[in-house]
């Protein structure tokens, strides 16, 4: 450890019993008593915590759920005989398929990026009931659509509510998360999200024999089950304390951090934790009143315009490096291949010589695979940290998508000849599979809504979440070109880009494993002056005095003290 870290360290107001404000990048737990183990063992320590957290990542069932369920559904000749537009016989049926998965990522991007000021509005609990609302009108319309117009507008509106809660549901996950398991909490909205696409293909795939339409209509019907367990549950639980600290109602913030802990709100460590946030909270708020001081009224028009300015902060020094990060690593899962595998994987199979049958069948057993890899996840994340797993699962995946190149490129004229290939390649794909959702599936979940200060958080998340979509959206436009036209092309193509993740990942991404929400500002440099490093000593000082003389007017002593 360096000594500009210890000199930080020894600036930092001290309490009484040891804890203090933390001025650098390194664990928290090296300085603090923690509130448990870390990793999978603290997610039983703090189980409260974590049942929020679970339930919260309903919101990523729901939208794994939607991405599985259409691909089984577009093959169904139940669902082509009411909709003859995307028949494989109708003229421009390929555009209008196209068209109508489209859909879905369009409203996704328009939800996702409309989440932000929401989210900040209202709060993130209640975001999350307005999406369930959204994609529960946008589900009726699908499961009661009789034309392709009635089906295309369900789609769009499902879109936005899905947007929404892809964006939305990490961020609280984050923000009521002890640092210790957070990352092992953040990795259940992944684990939802493999988890809902492998019950949508299962069960699309037994409904498929169903001989009338509710073979496609029941598991448009069922998703809407999820989304209501969620939306009435999500009620019940505590809103967000870093929410409530950003609106100034910081007593609440208190209750419901004792609340999340299991702790009393007198315990040293909640009392930190909250200090802490409140320290963030209103270093952030005074810069964005340095920068923006004739926006500070209250007037509404003065409102918006801080709103709307706000968005730029995100991109200016003190947080472009986060948004780069956010945007940049919510592209790269996307361009190592994932959806287009998913999307794809029966014409993939196919490609390798496999019957129609087992191409459904190994499609599935993709997703389970990959269902697997995240599990995994959950221990590694606060174990090893994110970085190693994003270096390990780039260098894995490059290599799956190179091997399987190979086989496709020499095979592909004749898999009849050669099944030893065949199934090799089968083994490579379901290796990267495991390797993705053990790496790549999950850590781009994770840092968005970890990395950004409190006050532009939901719009970094918005962002990072927008980019997720599209991304997704030219990946769903290249990818059949690419497996029509060049065979081993598209396995040589995203094993350049699976390369390309590690040369970025290891130059531009920091290890966040064991870091406080508030600890980001130093993770990524970005108090670089004494000036700054001052007004925040002044703010940490100032709501230490401010301890003192609540407790000094209460008449009696408990949590954290201050030094002489």
């Amino acid at each position: 450890m360096d000594s500009s870290i210890d000199k930080s360290k020894e600036m930092s107001p001290m309490t009484g019993d040891g804890a203090k404000f933390v001025h650098h990048a390194e664990a928290v737990w090296d300085q603090r008593e923690p509130y448990g183990p870390s990793g999978f063992r603290g997610v039983f320590n703090s189980s409260y915590a974590a049942l929020c957290a679970a339930f919260a990542a309903l919101g990523g069932m729901v939208f794994g759920y939607d991405q599985g369920v259409v691909s089984v559904i577009l093959v169904m000749p139940q669902f082509l005989s009411r909709f003859t537009r995307v028949s494989e016989t109708a003229s421009g049926a390929g555009f209008w398929k196209g068209f109508l998965t489209a859909m879905i990522e369009l409203g996704a991007l328009i939800g996702a990026l409309n989440q932000g000021w929401i989210a900040d509005k209202i709060s993130r609990k209640y975001s999350i009931v307005l999406a369930v609302i959204v994609f529960t009108l946008g589900s009726i319309l699908q499961t009661a659509a009789v034309d392709y117009a009635m089906l295309i507008v369900g789609r769009l509106i499902g879109g936005l509510g899905i947007g929404m809660l892809s964006m939305v549901a990490p961020l609280y996950i984050s923000e009521i998360s002890p640092p210790e398991i957070r990352g092992a909490l953040l990795v259940l909205e992944e684990f939802s999200i493999v988890a809902g696409i492998c019950i949508a293909y299962w069960i699309t795939y037994g409904t498929q024999y169903i001989d009338n339409e509710w073979a496609w209509r029941c598991p448009f019907l069922l998703q809407m089950i999820p989304s209501t367990v969620l939306g009435v549950g999500i009620l019940f639980l505590p809103f967000s304390p870093r929410w409530l600290a950003s609106k100034g109602r910081d007593d609440e913030a208190l209750r419901n951090l004792g609340k999340l802990r299991q702790l009393p709100v007198t315990d040293h460590r909640v009392r930190q934790e909250w200090f802490d946030i409140r320290a963030e909270v209103a270093f952030h708020r005074q810069t964005s009143a340095i920068r923006h001081p004739h926006l500070q009224s209250k007037r509404m028009l003065n409102s918006i315009k801080l709103e709307l300015v706000s968005w730029s902060d995100c991109f200016r020094r003190g947080c472009w490096r986060r948004t780069h990060i956010g945007i940049g690593i919510m592209f790269f899962q996307q361009f190592v291949g994932i959806n287009a595998l998913i999307y794809y994987s029966p014409t993939l199979f196919g490609t390798m010589g496999l019957s129609h049958s087992m191409q459904l069948v190994m499609s599935g057993v993709l997703n389970v695979t990959q269902l697997i890899g995240v599990s995994t996840s959950i221990w590694t994340i606060d174990r090893f940290g994110r970085r190693p797993l994003l270096l390990w699962g780039s260098i894995f995946m490059t290599v799956s998508h190179l091997i399987i190149a190979v086989f496709v490129g020499k095979y592909n004229k004749h898999w009849s000849d050669h099944r030893g290939p065949g199934w090799a390649s089968v083994a490579f794909l379901l290796f990267y599979m495991l390797s993705f959702g053990a790496s790549w599936g999950p850590v781009p979940w994770a840092m968005p809504s970890e990395i950004f200060p409190s006050s532009l958080r939901a719009k970094g998340v918005a962002l990072s979440t927008s980019s997720n979509w599209f991304n997704n959206f030219i990946i769903g436009l290249i990818t059949p070109p690419l497996v029509q036209n060049t065979g081993f092309g598209a396995y040589t193509f995203f094993a350049v880009f699976c390369l390309l993740s590690f040369v970025w990942t290891y130059f531009f991404v920091p290890e966040t494993r064991g870091r406080t929400l508030e600890q980001m500002d130093h993770v990524f440099k970005d108090i670089d002056s004494q000036e700054e490093e001052a007004r925040r000593h002044a703010i940490e000082a100032e709501i230490i005095a401010s301890h003192h003389r609540d407790l000094a007017a209460g008449g009696k002593q408990q949590g954290l003290s201050v030094e002489p």
